[in-house]
């Protein structure tokens, strides 16, 4: 998950497919300000490349990360020279001090397995905030919108590259198996590589129950960045 190849192209492959990072993290970043307009700390869970993060940075005086892909935390300090992104696991990680506001943001939360992992987690980013803070999670799809044999396709091209992505989704438990094949194209021939995600379809009242049980008041925002919805915590 989360290889040195795909890190090299992942934000080119999402830019093709419309994501825009920059208008997502300002976009959460009012959903922030309206529950806490003080916000001044910002905490980004699962930054990968720190295409959310770049954003974060500018409208927070402290603004950090935390990513356990080695490959998607080198590009993000690389982007981001001077800001801290700590190396740690999302259920377990311990920075020594608090936040305003966390984020997970594009379904991260999806790649944890059990719902023992889910209330770890969202448990161990509420530890994370201040009394007052927000904690801002996207989710994988819940199992009610799995569709099996889900197949989709993309072609991206920037500086003399072309890459393609297919992926086939099939339900494996109760979590959705994407195999994803690459095929990458440049003036040196083609190379092609494949990744699999599993991502855990957790149910709406199994993250409603890990925010309780994290102390933090919650609400669910349907719909974008993803389609996905956005649950919004605020930590008692």
């Amino acid at each position: 998950m989360y290889s040195a190849e795909l890190a090299e192209v992942y934000e080119t492959i999402y830019r093709s497919r419309g994501k825009n990072w920059t208008t997502e993290a300002e976009d959460v970043v009012q959903l922030i300000r309206r529950r806490r307009p003080e916000a001044a700390s910002l905490l980004d869970v699962a930054c990968g490349t720190g295409a959310h993060l770049e954003t974060f940075r500018k409208l927070f005086q402290d603004a950090e990360g935390v990513e356990i892909a080695e490959p998607m935390r080198k590009l993000a300090l690389e982007r981001l020279p001077g800001v801290t992104v700590h190396v740690g696991d999302m259920r377990d990680f311990e920075l020594g001090r608090t936040y305003d506001a966390a984020v997970c943001l594009f379904s991260a939360i999806g790649y944890l397995v059990t719902v023992d992992d889910l209330n770890a987690a969202i448990g161990c980013m509420a530890r994370h905030l201040v009394p007052g803070g927000v904690l801002v999670v996207e989710p994988w799809w819940f199992p009610e919108y799995h569709i099996e044999g889900y197949v989709a396709g993309d072609l991206a091209r920037d500086e003399g590259r072309v890459i393609s992505r297919i992926s086939h989704s099939t339900l494996q438990g109760r979590a959705t198996r994407m195999e994803v094949r690459f095929t990458v194209a440049d003036a040196a021939g083609f190379r092609d590589f494949t990744e699999v995600d599993v991502l855990t379809l957790f149910t709406r009242g199994e993250y409603e129950t890990a925010f309780e049980r994290a102390g933090c008041d919650l609400e669910f925002v349907p719909g974008p960045p993803s389609g996905r919805g956005l649950f919004i915590g605020t930590r008692r």
